[in-house]
């Protein structure tokens, strides 16, 4: 034969896997053939349990039975046979002089030595533990094979993790841009909007200024009031310390008790006095104008209740339209304001005996004050009034009582 026809039939002998002769050949129903041992290596270590020719990708729904090509074994024996010189000068024995075939591989020797048969028994090599140049071959691919699995497995892994930086990074850019944006805008509204902005915190700060400027005049108006009421008893003590006539003094000091009212003392009236239903009086002074003060002395346990009325309605203080009453007793130590028939429990605890009770009435304001150190404001009501006002003071237990402790007097 021609060199190139020895190629070519050569090729054609030769499995695409190992790319030696054929050994124990077997072909696949798709008409390739391979070594049997080749092709069962292959399937063998593949991870998937889908099966295909190699050099076709044709897929077997099942793993074909391996089946002998004898007329193929019996063409590549007679190959090998007849043309040996051919078949193995690819790999000289690294020892011999002349271009011997090598056989074997030396398995002691470092350099890995190709050598001849001749001396694998007589030679150096003699005694060495040697194999074939197949067996050597097919052990370096397998691990050849096992070194491209795992880094194939590694290149996956380097891929998903370039996939996932890529999906970071554009998530990154993505919620830069947003903020980029975001910022953006709050600077044109800065710039745009400079007054607004200014005329914002100025009515913020005058608001905050609002609120502490009411409670700072709630806590003085009770002590103006004081300071009024004061100022009069000692106008009035004065005057009787410069008089010298002692019954006058006396017949003046009994008349300081008409501004006075007790209720732990009988409530029954005269016939001329309007009654109630329950256990209320009512100030005999009216009051349809002008601001007025007075100041009670409370129990510290019973149930009691003190406000102003139209007089005109019978019942309990605050269970009508017409009586703004604030108590103590129905939420324990705790203060309750009514109106309405609307009984609303206040967040603040009695902590002493004594009110202070203002009455605005153009304004429309009733507030109440505890009189103690400092001065603590209770509750305000806020109403029309339309009619003549009495103050009412109500006690509904055996153990309460109201006592007015200050005189009932208009105010500038």
């Amino acid at each position: 034969l021609s060199a190139m026809a020895f190629t070519a039939l050569r090729v054609e002998l030769s499995c695409c896997i190992c790319t030696d002769i054929y050994t124990d050949p077997v072909t696949l129903p798709c008409g390739h053939s391979y070594c049997r041992l080749c092709i069962t290596r292959t399937w063998d270590n593949q991870e998937e349990r889908e099966y295909s020719c190699p050099e076709c990708r044709c897929r077997f729904e099942a793993r074909p039975n391996l089946k002998r090509n004898l007329r193929l074994t019996n063409i590549a024996e007679s190959f090998q046979s007849s043309h040996p010189e051919q078949e193995q000068v690819g790999i000289p024995c690294t020892y011999c002089d002349s271009p011997v075939p090598a056989g074997k591989t030396c398995l002691l020797c470092e350099d890995a030595a190709c050598i001849c048969v001749s001396c694998s028994l007589a030679g150096e090599h003699r005694g060495h533990q040697v194999e074939t140049l197949n067996e050597a071959s097919e052990k370096k691919k397998e691990k050849l094979r096992n070194i491209l699995q795992k880094l194939t497995s590694q290149r996956e892994e380097a891929e998903k993790s370039v996939q996932n930086l890529e999906e970071l990074r554009r998530q990154v850019q993505g919620k830069a841009a947003g903020v980029t944006e975001d910022v953006t805008a709050l600077i044109r509204n800065i710039r745009e909007e400079p007054e607004a902005l200014e005329k914002q915190v100025l009515n913020e700060i005058s608001r905050q200024e609002e609120q502490v400027s009411l409670r700072v005049s709630d806590l003085i108006r009770p002590l103006e009031i004081k300071k009024e009421e004061l100022s009069r008893k000692m106008s009035d003590i004065e005057k009787l310390c410069d008089m010298m006539d002692p019954i006058t003094v006396l017949q003046e000091k009994e008349s300081d008790r008409d501004d006075y009212c007790d209720a732990e003392e009988d409530t029954e009236e005269d016939t001329e006095r309007q009654r109630f239903q329950y256990s209320q009086v009512l100030s005999s002074r009216s009051f349809s104008s002008g601001r007025h003060y007075w100041e009670v002395k409370v129990s510290e346990s019973g149930r009691w209740m003190v406000g102003v009325v139209y007089p005109r309605d019978q019942s309990a203080i605050g269970i009508n339209s017409v009586s703004w009453g604030l108590g103590r007793g129905w939420f324990n130590n705790q203060y309750s304001v009514i109106h309405d028939s609307k009984l609303i429990q206040l967040p603040h605890s009695s902590s002493g005996q004594r009110l202070g009770i203002l009455l605005d009435y153009e304004v429309g304001r009733l507030s109440f004050y505890e009189l103690c150190d400092p001065i603590r404001h209770v509750h305000t009501f806020t109403a029309v009034f339309t009619e003549p006002l009495h103050a009412v003071f109500g006690v509904y237990r055996y153990n309460s009582s109201v006592r007015i402790s200050g005189i009932l007097c208009p105010l500038k």
